[in-house]
């Protein structure tokens, strides 16, 4: 029988500019400085282009290949073409992944998953924790107001260490949806 690591998962979501890539890289960085497994899943609205069209794995694709897998000694890559299929869930990337100690999930932010918001007002758009119940924590760079709704976490994203700090806490006690 083989044994399936889980890994708790936590959506990081907020506006374009808001700073979640920022927060991300600091959390991703300290997080695996602490041995920590972790990977990302990063939703695009955008097309994803890995290779100028020139090289050979995209001529592969464009010739008709269903998958291509890059490989060198640094990294590797899995290409899928949808080709007019429907793009997969959350749930059905999430088994594509390799076991982690936890999952963070940038974008999907319709997805019932807990949720941290990165919410800055400057940037001129609505918090998302007002209308999302799945969001357990803001980390934004203004004070909680006094109307934040009970069980939210109010945390200093000028403070990222804070934020890593609730993060590593959060991962002890089980807090996060948890996935295969």
């Amino acid at each position: 029988m083989v044994k399936i690591m889980v890994s708790q998962l936590l959506g990081v979501v907020g506006w374009s500019g808001s700073g979640k890539t920022t927060l991300l890289e600091y959390l991703l960085s300290h997080l695996s400085a602490q041995g920590k497994i972790v990977n990302v899943v990063k939703h695009s609205h955008h097309d994803i282009i890995l290779e100028p069209a020139h090289k050979d794995s995209a001529r592969l694709r464009a010739a008709g290949a269903a998958e291509v897998l890059l490989s060198s000694p640094h990294r590797f890559a899995l290409v899928h073409e949808l080709r007019e299929a429907i793009e997969p869930s959350l749930s059905e990337l999430l088994l594509r992944l390799a076991p982690a100690d936890l999952t963070l999930v940038e974008g999907y932010k319709w997805e019932a998953i807990a949720k941290l918001e990165v919410h800055r007002p400057s940037i001129g758009k609505p918090a998302i924790y007002l209308e999302d119940k799945h969001i357990v924590a803001v980390a934004s760079d203004v004070c909680a107001p006094p109307d934040l709704p009970q069980g939210v976490i109010w945390l200093d994203l000028n403070k990222p260490e804070i934020v890593l700090q609730w993060l590593l806490t959060a991962m002890e006690k089980n807090l996060f949806l948890t996935h295969p």
